[in-house]
């Protein structure tokens, strides 16, 4: 496949944006991986290329419990030096730091970078986002990365682009919520009796948030449909859409049957989640993902000045 490399910069994804990976091989940018473990030890997420998300889920379902953590502080060190040492300026766009340390590992490493390497330009964007929400924001940024964006660019952009992505997923059971300690015992366990299926989102933050919860299966895919049909963009092209799920591909491709798109529209991107987001949202998840309303506007006025000056 042709590379499409942009000489003005380096773009730096990570694996939590669980776009399937010939989307970002064909865009010759530079990916970093998160480390899962299982009962054979530590693996890296790959986007699915040494380990199928079936298979996966599969071990899931037997029983096995797989845990996740930062991507190692070596491994943050020694790419990004790297990249300083070569001195293209590079912008990462990072899974939220809202639920993962990175982000602030990786800022801290390159403002100490930059002091050893003054020269060098780099800009590390937190995208308050996770999973396909990430991936959304991915994917158009690496459509500007490929028009020759320059690094501020497409930081700037990134800064501004992240808070129109508008996304909701459900999960299939509560279990692996409660595991990852975003829900108490007492609440998955009752839960779990009456059917309840949450429907999650991000808070502005970048923090998992709860935003209301469905009474079965069917109801809970029901409430996807009703979040794009109230929520997307109608003039013109609704842009790119994701829908995704954590092996449930009928499920998922029920829901994007189901988006009341046209002929003209562009199909939704059918993506898996991969085995770090899964770790924590179990088998079953479902999400839909679009470009849409500015998410700030559930900001109090004292919180939008704030975001504003923090960019400064």
């Amino acid at each position: 496949m042709a590379i499409n490399r942009n000489s003005n910069c380096r773009l730096v994804l990570d694996s939590c944006c669980d776009l399937p990976r010939q989307v970002l091989d064909g865009a010759g940018i530079e990916f970093l991986e998160f480390p899962f473990m299982m009962n054979d030890g530590e693996h890296f997420d790959d986007l699915g290329v040494s380990m199928k998300p079936k298979e996966f889920y599969d071990r899931l379902r037997g029983g096995e419990v797989s845990g996740t953590a930062q991507i190692p502080l070596p491994v943050i060190m020694e790419r990004f030096e790297a990249w300083a040492k070569e001195g293209t300026p590079t912008v990462y766009l990072a899974f939220t730091g809202g639920l993962s340390g990175t982000f602030d590992t990786v800022d801290r490493v390159t403002t100490e970078l930059k002091e050893k390497y003054p020269q060098w330009e780099c800009h590390v964007v937190d995208t308050l986002l996770a999973s396909v929400a990430e991936g959304l924001l991915v994917y158009e940024a690496i459509r500007h990365y490929k028009s020759g964006m320059s690094a501020a660019q497409l930081a700037e952009w990134a800064l501004e682009a992240r808070w129109y992505v508008n996304c909701l997923f459900t999960c299939d059971g509560l279990e692996a919520l409660r595991r990852g300690g975003r829900i108490p015992d007492s609440a998955a366990r009752v839960g779990d009796a009456l059917d309840v299926k949450p429907m999650l989102n991000f808070n502005p933050d970048g923090s998992l948030a709860l935003a209301g919860v469905s009474r079965g299966r069917k109801k809970s895919l029901k409430g996807l449909v009703k979040f794009f049909e109230q929520g997307h963009i109608t003039e013109g092209k609704p842009g790119t859409i994701i829908v995704a799920s954590a092996d449930a591909e009928k499920d998922a491709k029920w829901v994007a049957e189901h988006l009341g798109l046209s002929r003209e529209d562009v199909p939704p991107l059918m993506c898996n989640i991969g085995p770090v987001i899964g770790s924590h949202v179990g088998p079953g998840m479902v999400a839909v993902v679009y470009w849409g309303d500015d998410r700030r506007k559930s900001l109090s006025i004292g919180d939008r000045i704030a975001s504003k000056i923090s960019r400064k």
